[in-house]
């Protein structure tokens, strides 16, 4: 994604570091900060200076061009649009769980937008979704005049969050691409912390947890369905790169309405690790025969996007799921089978998986040139092992060390964690690292007492593990939503008791592993 790129020049990038830095602060406040009041106004902010920003940095672009020349028409339009959002955020006061649905709801939805002879593929109605919540929010808090409620603890996750969210503005400052940090914030960090913080502040509900599901399960088969047309029919309806890739491989990859099959994958893999939650928890035989129906459409729906991440991510899950559900030594036992089954594969048949390990240009090919992008990488950060190249840095440093057209150039390494050593160096790794342990320490603290708690920690381990095989850990929406839940989930145990409904709720009432003193 290059909508930033396109401007370099227009904004000093002093000022742009110092706009990122000031976004990012607020956006941190309001995930840390105790008081109600203080969360809310640093939301607010956040939401103005985010839009100021990048309008700031695309004032002399040529699709603002009209904007510009048409004065009236723009405040008309902005108007307009305040309005939506206003109205919006007025059904979100009087309905809290519209907020919910909502955002689960536009998570997959991406609009395309021409900027500077590039398209670039925006989350814009969950950007919509998240302005109208933070509205909704934080507005009644601040005309208030006091507290709602009492004021929050920071825990270690929070800080860890609002410091990387800081930490990459700042790291801005010494970039050679200062414009793709600004994307990154402006696009992803800076809303989705956002997002992360709204979420946090909802009583997830077992009826509220299974009006989501069903949202996400209906978008999916939805998906699946469009993606068989594709299949059967051989054309795509997006993204005009793997349309051509399908022209010259001897397979036939499908991506739905997502602009990248990996995407679609994953999404895919989230929706199928709620579902086996609810299968192995579940007690009514409805329940049951709705999950494994589902499952199956879905799993069609999965092997026509030949995403090896998404698999593994998937795999990643259920191993999850499974060891909160099982006797640990029975998934170990179940775990060395399948890797002893994959490794007998590999060896024995490698001409059939076009996979020999002996080469480095056939394992390169089969894992779709990640093993070169992983090498560069790795020689990025250690040039620089302490501080990295500076946040965005990575696209235009591996292609200036490569000598590679800006085509063959790709803005991370396929792999979270060297990219993150590449751009960030030992300072952010770390950070990233703790992140990781602390979140999962969190999710997993009871997850198996609860279903619902289930599907969010083994989503995050599938998702943790999609990112070193893909790309995008904070720049993913669903990471914030995964820990957001989870996060409001541990917090409000007494809200799962019997008298729950729906297919999650109907299973937690009655755990399995319900020790008494379970839960954070």
């Amino acid at each position: 994604m290059t909508l930033a790129a396109s401007t370099a020049g227009a904004v000093p990038d002093a000022v742009r570091v110092l706009g990122m830095v000031l976004a990012a602060l607020l956006a941190g406040g309001a995930i840390v900060l105790s008081g109600t009041r203080a969360r809310a106004a640093c939301m607010l902010a956040a939401l103005v200076v985010t839009p100021v920003l990048l309008v700031a940095e695309i004032w002399n672009t040529p699709q603002i061009e009209s904007a510009r020349d048409r004065p009236a028409l723009a405040v008309a339009a902005a108007g307009a649009g305040l309005l939506v959002l206003a109205a919006l955020a007025v059904l979100m006061a009087r309905r809290p769980g519209l907020l919910a649905a909502l955002a689960v709801g536009a998570l997959p939805f991406r609009v395309p937008v021409e900027a500077g002879g590039s398209t670039s593929n925006l989350l814009v109605p969950l950007y919509g979704v998240i302005g109208a919540g933070v509205i909704a929010w934080a507005v009644p808090r601040l005309r208030g005049g006091g507290e709602h409620g009492p004021p929050r603890a920071n825990r270690l996750l929070e800080q860890l969050l609002a410091g990387a969210v800081v930490l990459y503005a700042l790291q801005s400052a010494y970039s050679s691409d200062v414009a793709k940090a600004l994307e990154q914030v402006v696009f992803f960090y800076v809303p989705f912390a956002l997002l992360f913080a709204l979420l946090r502040e909802l009583d997830w509900t077992p009826r509220r947890v299974t009006a989501c599901l069903g949202v996400l399960v209906a978008l999916a088969l939805v998906f699946v369905a469009i993606g068989f047309v594709e299949y059967q029919t051989r054309h795509l309806l997006l993204n005009p790169k793997v349309i051509a890739s399908n022209q010259v491989e001897q397979y036939f990859r499908v991506n739905s309405l997502f602009f990248d099959p990996n995407i679609y994958g994953r999404f895919l893999a989230m929706v199928m690790l709620a579902l086996a939650s609810v299968l192995l928890w579940a007690r009514r035989p409805r329940n049951v025969a709705l999950a494994v129906g589902a499952l199956a459409i879905l799993w069609g729906g999965l092997v026509l996007t030949l995403s090896q991440s998404s698999f593994a991510a998937l795999l990643a899950g259920l191993l999850v799921l499974a060891a909160l559900r099982f006797p640990g030594r029975w998934v170990l036992a179940a775990a060395g089978a399948v890797a002893v089954v994959g490794l007998v594969l590999v060896l024995a048949f490698p001409g059939t998986l076009r996979l020999d390990l002996g080469s480095t240009d056939s394992v390169n090919k089969a894992t779709s040139g990640r093993l070169d992008l992983m090498k560069g990488g790795l020689e990025l950060a250690r040039d620089r092992p302490l501080t990295g190249w500076g946040s965005g840095a990575f696209q235009h440093e591996y292609r200036r060390r490569q000598a590679t057209s800006s085509e063959r150039a790709v803005s991370a390494s396929h792999t979270i964690p060297i990219t993150v050593a590449a751009e960030q160096g030992v300072i952010g790794l770390a950070v990233y690292l703790a992140l990781l342990a602390t979140a999962l320490a969190r999710l997993l603290r009871a997850a198996g007492a609860w279903p619902a708690r289930a599907a969010v920690a083994a989503g995050l381990v599938g998702l943790i593990v999609h990112t070193w095989l893909y790309a995008a850990f904070l720049e993913d929406p669903m990471t914030w939503t995964l820990l957001g839940v989870g996060v409001a989930m541990s917090r409000h145990r007494r809200l799962w008791a019997p008298e729950g409904e729906g297919p999650i709720a109907a299973s937690a009432a009655e755990p399995p592993r319900a020790p008494a003193t379970a839960g954070p």
